[in-house]
């Protein structure tokens, strides 16, 4: 089997990962990989058995107290073999972890204000094109980014309707094929060779099916919603987490939204986490704490971050992120 010299690990779950990996084999070529956050460590260990690989991408990624060790432990052996290794990220990085990545000569591109797609684009623009920018406003509107330095710079450089709609398009047409990695890189080879989200075929009928999908959970939340002191929370059945947790968050009328659902072949729920712009707590630190205690993971941005909960540990969650809130 052929193994590629150069690889790309992205996030496989929203446009920025998916924008990330574009940019990146625009700029550089090679193979890529897409991974949700728990699969980043296997996909790592497959790839220290690679002994063509000389350089590696890691891109919008985020890692959690449960996983940080096991990742500098993978960083570790990589560079012993010589691979020369870039990070980018936006997720919260802990100043320990931190020195200990850079430590091993990793090259560490990290700012938690902007997303990662930014980022990898300041980072290469010489090697990339004025589409690549266009993707990168993109995925800054999707992570609710476009009102930061940078992401708010390249914004400006298009029509921002057009940028609306194509920024949602590619979300609800990522969104709807979760469970097709192939479609998936296929996406990443499009935009990599400057197509724009709607010259991707059937692209708008995939983002109408999430959109009707989407419409049809609001009326669920208003009927199954609860709240505590500090939040709102919601278990999801039938629909992603992901696409319900701005209901219970708009709905509620308070300043957290938790929705969750299920993976009962791995006993775990699968937990995602907003924030309001008057939230002032950091929700992406506390869940990283919080699930690591309760022997999940966890973690992300102040106003947007995601978890693994044990499902024996789901109501246990609840009530101490409530009470953290305080």
């Amino acid at each position: 089997m052929t193994r590629s010299k150069i690889v790309c690990v992205s996030h496989k779950e929203d446009a920025d990962g998916i924008g990330a990996a574009s940019l990146i084999r625009q700029a550089f070529g090679g193979e890529t990989k897409l991974v949700d956050y728990p699969g980043l460590m296997t996909e790592l260990e497959q790839l220290k058995s690679n002994d063509s690989l000389k350089t590696l991408y890691i891109c919008d990624v985020g890692l959690s107290k449960t996983s940080q060790d096991q990742f500098v432990e993978l960083l570790t052996a990589l560079r012993k073999k010589r691979v020369s290794i870039t990070y980018i990220d936006h997720h919260d990085l802990d100043e320990t972890l931190k020195k200990k990545i850079k430590s091993l000569k990793v090259k560490l591109i990290h700012d938690i204000n902007e997303c990662t797609t930014v980022l990898v684009y300041d980072a290469f623009k010489k090697k990339l094109t004025d589409h690549s920018a266009f993707i990168a406003a993109c995925s800054a509107i999707t992570d609710y980014m476009e009102d930061r330095q940078l992401g708010s710079k390249l914004l400006q450089k298009f029509d921002r309707q057009f940028a609306l709609l194509e920024a949602t398009v590619l979300t609800f047409t990522i969104a709807s094929h979760q469970k097709d990695d192939e479609y998936l890189l296929y996406l990443v080879d499009e935009l990599s060779e400057a197509k724009y989200p709607h010259d991707i075929p059937n692209a708008f009928e995939f983002a109408r099916l999430q959109a009707e999908k989407i419409s049809g959970v609001i009326q669920k939340v208003k009927d199954n919603m609860k709240t505590m002191k500090n939040l709102a929370y919601m278990e999801v059945t039938d629909s992603g987490a992901a696409m319900v947790v701005n209901f219970v968050l708009g709905m509620s009328g308070k300043d957290v939204g938790v929705s969750y659902k299920l993976r009962e072949d791995r006993g775990i729920y699968a937990v995602s986490v907003r924030g309001s712009r008057s939230s002032k707590a950091h929700l992406g630190r506390i869940v990283n704490a919080l699930a690591s205690e309760l022997g999940g993971s966890g973690g992300g941005h102040d106003k947007a971050c995601g978890a693994v909960i044990p499902k024996e540990k789901m109501n246990n969650f609840l009530k101490k992120f409530n009470s953290k809130l305080t």
